[in-house]
């Protein structure tokens, strides 16, 4: 039997301090796989040490790389370039990361042995075709089992050749996937996205010496345009671009770049992880007297939509120290409580906030009136089926949450306490933790062992802030 941890939450309480949450675990991912990848040292300092992280970087193990820690979020890789990967031995295991296995697809699709891609349970569950169809359109050989579920075969030794895609859906993962194929492919590889989504992998690649070329989709019939972004030092240099431009078009953009090229090693800072900030920027909002200050959080422009988000339904929020570090833009976000109202999140900020929707629907069971959510079809196959389990969690906490196939309309009410289940997704076990805030009793939360895969340690530094937290393990 397998130890299960639950949250118990006492109601009530504020946020008030200074802290700093893990790294950012989408840069983290590409920090591990793009080191990997390039020629010579790279120093990775501020890496996300959570299980999803770890299983990127044993599965590079697997691959003979050589890597030093982490320790106190420190990673030395010593990269073996793009062609010095080595076959596993055994299948390369993602865990519980989407992220890992889609991007890790697209970069061992490139590779002259043959891999086998599988996860747990709940990722075992996760969509694979979006990025298996399109890889095979490169002429990658991959077998997905039943629905296009992992595990994922991919036989090495295929002439992959680029190609000019446009994405059905807005995913960073697809995106990445195949910019990440596109390295080892013939030829040009252009994606097209249809709104705006996380552009860390373009941003790392530049800063790691590989030529990436963006353009708004309005020009996508002439010339690719490069960001404004400048060119990075020779020799060792800190990775990332200085400058970026901040693109956020509506409309999405098309990335492209041509295989062939080298991956340069180097020095990446990660920044904290907004999403992780998340949970206290919605805590302090919904929490009588909370002053909070978050320090060093990623405010890349492709991940602040909990931020527009929040302010549009009224929140407290302000950036401070902004700074560029490594080519992503940061800053130090202060919150204070704030009386919140609900809103018709816009369309626009959807792709921006996708994996913040979990503890945004907490702020909006405390806002005044109704919120609804449209055009969020991607939170069904997520971790888990966002939507359903939110709604279920929020009815049990005597919540008005009533699903539509493409999002969910709230109406904020008084909180009352209750028991909830997580279904084995860390994001929803930490958002109805920091609903307690304003609930009227105790809030138990099942199943919240997988919060370790996105933020080792979020109970005690809850607790530090305010939250009455404690955590409990039992037997499944």
């Amino acid at each position: 039997m397998n130890n299960s941890i639950d949250y118990r939450v006492q109601p009530g309480g504020h946020l008030s301090g200074r802290i700093r949450v893990p790294g950012d675990k989408s840069i983290s991912h590409r920090s591990v796989m793009l080191g990997s990848l390039a020629e010579g040292k790279t120093e990775v300092t501020g890496l996300l040490e959570g299980e999803d992280v770890l299983s990127t970087l044993g599965a590079f193990r697997a691959m003979g790389v050589h890597a030093e820690g982490p320790t106190h979020g420190r990673l030395v890789i010593h990269g073996v370039g793009l062609h010095g990967l080595k076959p596993p031995a055994d299948p390369l295991d993602m865990g519980n990361s989407g992220t890992a296995m889609r991007l890790m697809a697209g970069l061992v699709a490139g590779q002259a042995f043959n891999a086998v891609l599988i996860g747990d349970e709940s990722l075992s569950k996760r969509p694979m075709k979006r990025v298996a169809d399109p890889l095979a359109m490169m002429g990658a050989r991959i077998e997905t089992a039943e629905g296009g579920r992992p595990p994922l075969r991919i036989q090495g030794g295929q002439k992959l050749r680029g190609i000019d895609y446009q994405m059905p859906m807005a995913s960073a993962q697809v995106k990445s996937c195949l910019l990440l194929a596109g390295l080892f492919a013939e030829g040009e590889t252009r994606v097209t996205e249809p709104a705006p989504t996380r552009d860390h992998t373009e941003r790392m690649l530049r800063g790691f010496g590989y030529d990436v070329r963006v353009a708004a989709r309005a020009e996508e019939q002439g010339p690719a345009k490069r960001d404004a972004t400048g060119e990075s030092p020779q020799g060792r240099r800190q990775l990332g671009v200085s400058g970026g431009q901040d693109t956020t078009e509506a409309a999405g953009r098309t990335v492209s770049l041509r295989g062939g090229g080298h991956l340069r090693g180097g020095r990446l800072d990660v920044p904290a992880d907004i999403s992780s900030a998340t949970f206290f920027l919605v805590g302090a909002s919904i929490a009588p007297g909370s002053d909070l200050l978050l320090e060093h959080v990623g405010i890349n422009p492709t991940r602040i939509g909990v931020i527009n988000i929040l302010r549009l339904m009224g929140a407290d929020l302000s950036l401070e120290n902004p700074r560029d570090v490594g080519g992503e833009p940061v800053a130090d976000i202060r919150v204070r409580h704030a009386r919140l109202r609900g809103i018709d999140i816009p369309l626009d900020q959807v792709p921006l906030a996708i994996d913040e929707f979990p503890a945004l629907f907490i702020a909006a069971a405390c806002a005044d009136g109704k919120t609804t959510l449209r055009g969020a079809e991607e939170l069904r196959v997520k971790e888990s089926d966002r939507i359903a389990v939110m709604a279920h969690g929020l009815q049990a906490l005597g919540i008005q949450a009533q699903e539509t196939p493409d999002g969910i309309v709230i109406h904020g009410g008084p909180l009352q306490g209750g028991t909830v289940d997580s279904d084995g997704d860390h994001r929803i076990a930490m958002s109805f933790a920091i609903a307690a805030l304003r609930a009227s009793g105790p809030i138990t939360v099942r199943d919240c062992k997988n919060v370790d895969t996105s933020f080792p340690g979020f109970v005690e530094l809850a607790a530090r802030v305010g939250l009455r937290i404690e955590s409990r393990t039992g037997k499944d």
